[in-house]
């Protein structure tokens, strides 16, 4: 797929032209090719042979330049080895000779005789790996066995998770009950990918490469894979089946970019997942979404559903026509699937609920209770994980960890979004009502926002009232903004909704502007502090861990 600005009809109709003109030339079925016209410009994808993957790349933007340059390529870029938009004779040798070093038909014939078989494949650079998990192998793809042992080879249990928010939290959650259920699961999410709890490698791996390197992995009994939006867009999905999938929640984030303009688009993306599915899989879905409610009448894979309130109607319908769901009567979470109706613990005493503050995370164990239980984990199981998860700090890093120190309450989370950062605020205001002191917030935004979107963070932060605000950059997510810039943004809106100027202050680096705004803390406030960079993360917990230490 290739994205580009500022086109028009007539102008994809030439781009696919050209694309379909080309795929003669290279001998490739000319299967389907979709154009995407929004309000930011374009999109063409199209089918291509899956040994030349490469090739079909370059094949789309020669024929994207080639529309876009016309009539005059003087100003053309142009690198020696890429096929040539001013001259097509040129261009067509150049494709052909790519085309034929890229071509494995070694590969292609492993490849179909696996999916005859029903044996899941990975294919990337790296290798060639046919099963997955602990019943794989893995290949070359340069060096591919002539004798394959078929009968070694299978899947193993796969769940994918996609949403706007909760999505790391849903996957330690998962994780944690098939683990605590006898299988050796692996991982993959914002943090890095996890193998029986231990991290083998360390950022953010929340898109296919991250779930390659768990299936690739032959300890993996089990997984659990987040799959987010970039990753999906990008480079789309990295399985072909899952047993179970879920999608937590549709919230507006990253518009304007890959063509996602509004909540629908963005809902058409993460939902790309339902098409992993297989024909005894189910998509689990939030029944509190109104997004999410609207486009499941389109979708063919079967569904289940959770909700906050177990007596939800989609709940209700759901259960009477035979479907699986989870959600919460009396304060208690019920999970209904195949007929029976089971009770995981009450939703007060979970650790994670945070005596019931946490309505997003409550929303978080229910999706994931619905998905074990999709999975095969036993009620008994779950609910021994729900009444654990969350007492130790180290269960789920980086999400709305919580410390006591010398009287002052610190909660740290990755909210990232308005619907996050409004989720983590409502918890901040409740402890600030029991304790009776201030509220401080750390607050910043990643580059790749635009204005408008910094502003409804900004609005959400206002609408919470802290006392103290301190504005940072985001190391590593600065993606074309200059330093100071997005601060500069925060800081005119949040006066602009009604904060006192001298209660901002600004300091850049992220673990000095949590240092600041713990520095301006009395006994009693609570400090709310979203800490995106990893490696900054690392250091404000380290920060936190040793003042909270006894002496």
């Amino acid at each position: 797929m290739l994205e580009v600005f500022e086109t028009s009809p007539d102008a994809c109709r030439r781009w696919a032209g050209r694309v379909r003109e080309m795929q003669a030339v290279l001998g490739w079925p000319q299967g389907q090719l979709v154009t995407r016209l929004h309000r930011s410009g374009a999109s063409l994808a199209f089918v291509a042979p899956e040994d030349q993957l490469l090739t079909a790349t370059e094949v789309n933007e020669w024929a994207w330049l080639g529309v876009a340059a016309e009539p005059d390529y003087a100003d053309l870029p142009f690198a020696p080895g890429n096929p040539a938009t001013f001259d097509e004779d040129s261009a067509i040798h150049t494709l052909q000779l790519m085309a034929a070093a890229e071509r494995n038909p070694s590969a292609m014939l492993l490849l179909q005789d696996a999916r005859n078989r029903d044996i899941p494949v990975l294919w990337d650079e790296d290798g060639f790996t046919l099963g997955a998990g602990n019943s794989s192998q893995t290949w070359l793809p340069a060096a591919l066995p002539s004798e394959v042992p078929w009968p070694l080879l299978h899947d193993v249990p796969t769940a994918l998770v996609t949403g706007s928010n909760g999505k790391t939290t849903t996957v330690r959650l998962v994780s944690a009950m098939l683990d605590a259920s006898g299988r050796k699961t692996g991982f993959n999410c914002t943090d890095g990918v996890f193998i029986g709890g231990e991290c083998v490698v360390r950022g953010d791996y929340s898109g296919p490469t991250g779930v390659r390197h768990v299936l690739r992995d032959l300890r993996v009994q089990a997984a659990v894979l987040e799959t987010a939006r970039g990753g999906i867009l990008r480079r789309g999905l990295a399985v072909r089946r899952a047993d179970a999938a879920i999608v937590t929640n549709i919230s507006p984030d990253h518009f304007g970019e890959y063509g996602i303009h509004d909540l629908s688009d963005l809902a058409d993306a993460k939902l790309t997942i339902a098409r992993a599915i297989h024909d005894d899989g189910v998509l689990v879905l939030n029944a509190d979404d109104e997004v999410l409610v609207a486009k499941s009448a389109a979708l063919a894979c079967g569904l289940g559903w959770f909700a906050q309130d177990d007596d939800n109607p989609r709940l209700q319908q759901h259960r009477i026509a035979g479907g699986s769901t989870c959600g919460i009567r009396d304060g208690q979470l019920q999970v209904h699937h195949r007929g029976t109706t089971s009770e995981l613990g009450k939703i007060a005493a979970m650790p994670l609920t945070l005596a019931g503050m946490a309505r997003y995370n409550i929303a978080n164990i229910a999706g994931a209770s619905l998905v074990a239980t999709l999975l095969g984990v036993e009620p008994q199981v779950i609910a021994g994980v729900l009444a654990r998860f969350g007492e130790n700090r180290g269960d789920n890093p980086g999400r709305l960890q919580r410390w006591r120190i010398n009287g002052i309450e610190v909660l740290l989370d990755y909210a990232h979004n308005p619907d996050g950062l409004a989720g983590l605020l409502e918890i901040g205001k409740g402890l600030r009502q029991q304790l009776g002191g201030r509220m401080g917030l750390l607050l910043g935004q990643a580059g790749n926002r635009d204005d408008d979107a910094i502003r409804e963070l900004a609005a959400v932060a206002a609408a919470a009232k802290p006392d103290f605000v301190v504005l940072k950059d985001l190391e590593g997510y600065m993606r074309g903004r200059v330093e100071g810039e997005v601060p500069g943004v925060l800081r005119e809106a949040l006066i602009h909704f009604g904060l006192p100027d001298e209660n901002i202050r600004t300091i850049l680096p992220e673990v000095e502007a949590a240092q600041a705004l713990w520095s301006s803390a009395k006994p009693g406030d609570v400090l709310v502090l979203p800490v995106h960079n990893l490696v900054a993360r690392d250091q404000v917990v380290a920060w936190l861990d040793a003042l909270a230490a006894p002496l």
